[in-house]
């Protein structure tokens, strides 16, 4: 088992399967020293928990939980296209995109759950550049979707 693997049973976490592309995408690729994923769905044995938009039907601190969801499923993706999540030298970047209510401002703090999750299991090399988007609607009616840039090594 990697390091981070260790890292997240302590935290009562595993690594799950890679969730399956919605449509003609993969869900990362790999060019040169970096990963890129595709938007990460808060997807749980294949189904979102909670669907609706943040401040509506779903709170922020529901909303800031399925980040750190999509940030597991990103790293099984980078998983899947680098072996190892030992790999990883660094989180570049991470962008969030938050189905928001038409007055609800708080996307930063639901995106805290995938920054609050990379730093947990990867520890320096989860900090990171980030955005936070509010938008109208997410494939699925999810609430939250996230997708991330890593650096990795050989």
């Amino acid at each position: 088992m990697s390091a981070v693997e260790s890292r997240l049973a302590e935290l009562g976490l595993t690594v799950p399967d890679v969730v399956p592309p919605l449509a003609a995408y993969q869900p990362a690729v790999r060019t040169g020293a970096y990963v890129y994923t595709a938007g990460q769905l808060p997807m749980v044995k294949g189904s979102i928990p909670v669907t609706g938009k943040v401040g509506a039907e779903v709170s922020p601190e529901q909303a800031k939980e399925l980040a750190g969801v999509c940030a597991l499923n990103a790293l099984a993706a980078v998983k899947s296209v680098v072996g190892d999540l030992d790999k990883i030298v660094r989180v570049v970047k991470v962008v969030g995109f938050v189905a928001s209510a038409p007055d609800f401002t708080g996307q930063p703090a639901v995106l805290n759950g995938a920054s609050e999750l990379l730093g947990e299991v990867l520890g320096e090399k989860g900090v990171h550049a980030r955005s936070a988007v509010g938008v109208a609607v997410l494939p699925l009616d999810a609430p939250v979707e996230v997708e991330i840039q890593v650096e990795v090594a050989g």
